[in-house]
This record gives C-alpha cells, structure tokens and sequence, in this order.
C-alpha cells in the first residue's frame, strides 16, 4: 500500500476537519483584553490611602465637580431643605464650618504618613450644607463639596460630637473621590454585560456572571470605601475638636435605628455593624492623638 509521503490524506478520503478559534471565545478575549488595558491605564495613587485606585482618566476634576453639583441641585429640587436660619441649619452649618477648616491638615497628615504630598483635590470645592426634611437618618456629601443632612438622623446622633463623625465620614467619601471610582467600576461592569451579550450567553449565564462579579469584586469594593471613610472622616472629626469616642455608640444606635436587620456583610455594601465598631475601636488611640495634636490641652472641652 503506497503511503503519502506528506503525511496528506490518501486519494478517495475525505480530508480531515479543520478546527478554528470559537468566535464566542475570541469575543470574550478581546473583551478581558480591554478590560485589563482600561483597569491598568486608569490606575492613579490615592496619597491620602496610599493606594493605588481606579479612576478614568478623561473625567476631570472640574467635570466630577459639575456631575455633583447637578446632583446637589436636583436633590434640593425634589427634598424639602428646612429654611437655613433654623436652629437645626445653623447647627449643622456650625459643625461642617469646623470640619471643612480642617480638611487641608488632615489630608497634608493622612497623605505624609504614606510618604507622600496631598493632592489637595477639595482645594476648589465650594462647600455648602443643608438640612433637608426627612425621617432618613442619612447624610451625604458630593464631589465639589455639596453636603446635606437629613432631619431623621438628628434623633440618632443626638449631639454635635457623633453628628461630625457622620459628616465627617460623608465629607471622606467626597475627599477620596469614591464617586468617581464607582463611575469606573460601573463602565468595567458595562464592559463585562457587552462581553455576555455578544458572545452569545444566555440572560441566566449573564446573570450568573455579574452576580460573580458583584460578589467578588463590586461589594467587597464598596464595603472598603465605607471602612476608609470612617478611618478619615473619624481623624477629620477628632482634629475639628469634635470627641471621636462618640463614633462607636453612635453606630450602635445606627444599628438599632435600622432594626437590627442587616443582609449577611457578603451581601452588601456595608460592612456589618459589628466589622464597623471593631474598626472603629481599633482607630481610637489614633483619633485620639489627632485630637491632641490639633487641639492641644483644649481638647476635652473644645474649641
């Protein structure tokens, strides 16, 4: 029997498959290749952390400004502020006057404990508070320095000392640009369900993929904005010469106020009440020393 010499087929058989890339395959690589480039391109350090953060490069500052001060509009449209000679207005105004003075030492502290200098990115926030009516024991604090509080926490903060702490943690998020990294995280997740949608995934192979991505990297990234917000906003409080002891009952109420019915800490954006206490505890002897050293012997009774 004569062979091929080339190893090709014999005459009469057919030649064998050929087998190619999968498009779907191929999609989805292409997709991951973007993803990695976009997370790698748009890595920039936090110097108030000492971390490197995710934000995109084409939003600027100005433009996370102008998105937040839209925001502030549109909720002030919509809420009810209480009017601002009210005592509880004044009172707020009060505490975010004391918190906002010190937010350029603070940052310059935070920042030279991981060797480096401060950003300064609140330098051209124009900082303003209201205090809006509602039984929503919140506050919130956006990027540009718009702050609001929510006449339902008054009764669970009960005095000025745990009220700075809760601002100053809003105050944190704004510093820390947390909206703008969630902005970058919500297009990586966008990324992801065009990757699913195009490789030709069914919806609940789609949805077990974003649930993934939810799960292992979506909330896990949340609960770590809220534990560096308090690590911050708790430091901003002590050197404003508010008494940082108070952020620990503080949460405590915020947890009975709540009902005491949280979703398993996996679950959610927040780490559960016990984490937050635990943390905080472990920062007092830190927010204690930031009170002396900007407060001096006056710390015990304030400015």
């Amino acid at each position: 029997m004569r062979r091929d010499p080339f190893g090709g087929p014999r005459a009469g058989q057919p030649a064998p498959r050929r087998r190619g890339i999968n498009p779907r395959f191929l999609i989805l690589l292409l997709f991951a290749g973007y993803g990695l480039y976009y997370w790698y391109s748009n890595q920039s350090l936090d110097p108030i952390t000492g971390e490197s953060v995710l934000i995109d490069r084409n939003l600027s500052i100005e433009d996370e400004k102008a998105l937040g001060l839209q925001a502030y509009q549109e909720i002030l449209r919509q809420e009810r502020p209480v009017p601002p000679d009210a005592q509880i207005a004044r009172q707020v105004r009060a505490i975010a006057e004391r918190l906002v003075a010190r937010v350029p030492e603070v940052e310059a502290a935070l920042a030279a404990e991981h060797g480096q200098a401060p950003a300064g990115f609140s330098r051209g926030f124009d900082w303003e508070v209201n205090v809006i009516e509602s039984d929503q024991a919140n506050a919130f604090c956006l990027p540009g320095g718009k702050m609001a509080v929510y006449t339902g926490l008054v009764p669970v903060a009960r005095n000025e000392h745990a009220m700075a702490v809760v601002m100053g943690h809003e105050i944190a998020h704004a510093l820390l640009r947390h909206g703008a990294q969630r902005m970058a995280q919500q297009k990586l997740s966008q990324v992801g369900q065009m990757a699913g949608a195009m490789s030709g995934m069914d919806p609940q192979q789609q949805q077990m993929v974003m649930a993934a991505m939810g799960y292992g990297y979506l909330l896990p990234y949340a609960r770590k904005h809220e534990t560096q917000a308090d690590e911050v906003g708790l430091m901003l409080a002590a050197a404003a010469c508010f008494d940082p002891q108070e952020a620990v009952p503080l949460w405590e109420r915020m947890g009975e106020a709540g009902g005491g019915q949280t979703p398993p800490e996996f679950a959610s954006t927040h780490p559960n009440p016990g984490t937050r206490i635990a943390n905080l505890q472990a920062l007092m002897p830190k927010a204690l020393a930031y009170r002396e050293r900007f407060c001096g012997q006056g710390a015990a009774d304030g400015p």
